[in-house]
Parts: C-alpha cells; structure tokens; sequence
C-alpha cells in the first residue's frame, strides 16, 4: 500500500508540474489578462477532494458514529492548514503574475531553484538529513538550471515591456522561494501531528490539502473581486483566440492539473519527504520546455537538451541514493533479527 500511494502521488505530481504551467501559459498567450483567475485556478479545484474526504468519513462514522473529521483533533491541525493555505494562496497569485509576462520555459528556469530554497528550508526546519546522493543531484538539476538561464534574457514575448519582463522575472523567483518554504512547514504540520502517539494518515493529509486549497482559493477570490475579475470572464471568453468554448475547456483542465500538482507535492512529502517533492519538481521542469516547444510553439536550443539530460542525471542520482539507503537498513534490520535470534 505505501509503494502505491507513493507511485501514485509522485504520478499526480509529475502531471501537475508539466501541465499546470502549459495550461496557465496557454491561457495567457492567447488572450487572457487576469493574473489574479490564473492564480484562483491553481487551488480552485479542492472541492475535488471533497469525494475522498467524505467516503473516508463516512467509512469512519460506520464503525464509529461519533468520529469527527480527523482536521478537528486537535484543532491547531486546522488553524495551520489555514495559514499554510494563505500562504500558497500568496504564492500562487506570484507565481501567476510572472507567468502572465514570461514565457513557460523561462518561468520553469526560475521555479526550479525552489529546489534550492526546499533543500535550505527542510534542513532547518525539519532537519532533512543530507546525503552525497541528494547534494549531487541538488547541483545537478541546479546547474541544468543555470545552463537554461543563459538564454533566458532573449525570449521576452512579443508586447511584454522589457520593464514588465522583468518584473515577472523576479516574481517567479519570490514564488519559488515561498514554495521552498511551504514544503518543509507542511512536513514540520505532519511531524507534529503525528507526535504524542498519534497515527498519521492519508486521509488527514487530504483533508489538510483539502483546508489548504480552500483557503488559498478564498484569498485569491478576494482578489479577484477587487480586480473584477469575474465581471470579465464572459467578455474574455469571448475574445479568446482559440474559441469561447476552448476557453472554458483551459480553465477547468487548469484547475484540475493544478489540483493534482498540490496533492502529489503534500503526498509525496507524507509517504517520503519534502526533498523528493523538490527533486521531483526539478527534475521534470526539462520535460515541461519540451512540451512548450512541441505544444506551445517555443524555441527549443541545445542549453535545453544539456538541462534535460543534467535534471534526468540528479534524479537517477537521488533514486539510486534513496534504493541504496534503503539495502544498507534492510541489511542492518535483517542483522539485528539475527543477532537477536
């Protein structure tokens, strides 16, 4: 069951890094100006989760009719889902507005140094243990970055200001470095839950993404009410270059591969921990260049297939690291029992 949640989580994620940013640039390169919907679509999607959350309490209640939801007990559980859900709200909204004035690829530049930031944040928040396997395939997935950079200051999309590139630029690296630190507090949120004897499961961890979504969706709806973001919608839709039907088709897909993203990053970090989900997220940003090119037109050059092949290098890295971490406490496990015996 662990390796399946783990595969599972580490698929969903995989899905949301490469087709969360296409959908939300594809918004954008094709008429769409609302920095602060594209943000709302990231987290829109939680009342997916409400199917999840509901069987798994109505599981609980027909053995148990007076179990509350797990979020409740205790409740500071649901007080930091909350304010981690704010804070990813704030993250979305940067994350957004960068993307709305640079392209995917270079935005993906930017977004893989939140692997740094995660790497810095985890090993000081939640002392994330450092091995020679993970260092190197942190250099690795951050020289690829590096290498993709030096072309990065010459695919200013037609329109964008110089001034306004640039702004988006520095945005998207504020949101990687938010991002880096929301991973290692929602795994600090899971080590203290789980203290004290209690049982942490994956069902709090949906309900906890579940809170989380919503309130980064509310704080992004206020936005969107202050910008009248949703008195333009319709007039948006109308205007899309790719048909108001289409319109509405990239919108719903956005908040569905932005919904996967989010789980996969909390579930991966319950079944692992937070560097996998910072490598994971590297690691794949390579991929997401290719499917700009093929999907969105973009130029590919030899700095990104250099990146590419550094990225799939630190993750054959990291695995190898993780399998070999794993032999040498099996063995040592299976030492014990024998001596034991």
């Amino acid at each position: 069951m662990h390796r399946l949640l783990v595969a599972l989580n580490c698929g969903m994620l995989i899905l949301g890094t490469t087709g969360g940013p296409l959908l939300s640039r594809l918004y954008f390169s094709k008429g769409g100006h609302r920095q602060w919907l594209a943000a709302w679509l990231e987290t829109g999607g939680w009342p997916l989760l409400l199917i999840p959350v509901v069987a798994s309490y109505l599981t609980r209640r027909s053995r148990d009719p007076s179990a509350p939801l797990l979020l409740t007990r205790p409740r500071w559980i649901l007080l930091a889902a909350a304010a981690l859900g704010v804070a990813t709200g704030a993250d979305d909204f940067l994350y957004a507005y960068g993307l709305s004035y640079v392209p995917v690829s270079t935005s993906a530049i930017l977004i893989s140094t939140q692997l740094a930031f995660t790497v810095l944040f985890a090993f000081l928040i939640v002392r994330q243990r450092l091995t020679a396997f993970s260092l190197n395939a942190v250099a690795l997935i951050t020289i690829g970055a590096v290498v993709l950079g030096l072309h990065a200051s010459s695919d200013r999309p037609a329109g964008v200001t110089k001034g306004q590139y640039w702004m988006g630029f520095f945005l998207s690296l504020g949101a990687a470095a938010l991002y880096g630190l929301v991973l290692p507090l929602v795994e600090l949120t899971y080590k203290r839950a789980a203290s004290g004897g209690r049982v942490l499961t994956y069902a709090l961890v949906v309900e906890m993404q579940l809170v989380m979504g919503f309130f980064a969706t509310a704080f992004c709806t206020v936005g969107m009410i202050v910008n009248n973001d949703f008195q333009a919608i319709a007039r948006e839709g109308r205007a899309f270059e790719l048909g108001e039907a289409r319109y509405y088709t990239v919108l719903v897909w956005s908040s569905i591969f932005w919904q996967f993203f989010f789980l996969g990053a909390v579930g991966v970090i319950f079944c692992v921990h937070t560097l996998l989900t910072g490598i994971l997220i590297a690691a794949f940003i390579p991929v997401t260049e290719m499917l700009g090119v093929l999907l969105l037109h973009e130029k590919f050059s030899s700095d990104k297939g250099v990146a590419l092949v550094l990225s799939l290098w630190g993750l054959a890295s990291y695995s190898y690291g993780e399998y070999a971490d794993a032999r040498a406490k099996k063995k040592k496990a299976a030492l014990w029992e024998a001596q034991a015996s």
